[in-house]
């Protein structure tokens, strides 16, 4: 067992060797990191673990309203029911690396698909999420899997309104819809998912 032990801390502070060589290639001042420990294995792992990123900060970023990215999901979860339910995450950080507000988009697809209580024919059995026209669903799109449509519907969001400068629903309402009162609907959906 001792072996065992001796050998597996060999392969770590050979690890630790060879990412200081490696920083040290890339010009990155190794200092800043925890000074690594030669006489614990224990330090010896936690610095090759930290230096590769593969463990957690003891405090997850701030991404959007104040919230850290699962507690951005955690609120958009809470208001998925039927057919997306689960998807609150995938809505919430995809929405967030396109540029797209995550609440925003979430109250689009609630109040285009009625996810809220149960899912449209055009999410069951097309996974549309946002109502997008196109082929392969009578005159709206089809896509191959459920996330596939909702990270369509949020390319959809960036591409023709937000990177045009429309970034809310009273912006993006003539252009999206013919309701003039959409732009009403979304509101109440975003108030919903903050909890206002």
């Amino acid at each position: 067992m001792k072996a065992k032990i001796r050998t597996i801390e060999g392969i770590l502070l050979s690890l630790v060797v060879i990412l200081n060589a490696y920083l040290v290639y890339l010009n990155i001042n190794v200092s800043d990191y925890n000074k690594i420990n030669k006489s614990s294995s224990t330090a010896n792992y936690i610095q090759v673990e930290s230096l590769l990123g593969l463990l957690p900060s003891e405090e997850d970023p701030i991404v959007y309203d104040g919230k850290t990215l699962d507690e951005v999901a955690d609120t958009i979860e809470r208001q998925l029911n039927s057919t997306v339910k689960g998807k609150g995450y995938l809505i919430a950080s995809y929405a967030l690396e396109k540029g797209v507000d995550p609440y925003m988009a979430t109250a689009i697809l609630l109040h285009e698909t009625g996810c809220k209580w149960g899912c449209s024919y055009l999410v069951r059995e097309c996974n549309n999420v946002g109502g997008q026209k196109g082929k392969g669903c009578g005159a709206y799109s089809y896509f191959n899997s459920l996330d596939e449509g909702i990270k369509a519907f949020i390319d959809n969001l960036y591409k023709n309104y937000i990177s045009y400068g429309l970034t809310t629903p009273e912006e993006i309402n003539p252009k999206y819809a013919e309701d003039p009162n959409w732009a009403k609907g979304v509101n109440k959906y975003i108030e919903i998912i903050k909890g206002l």
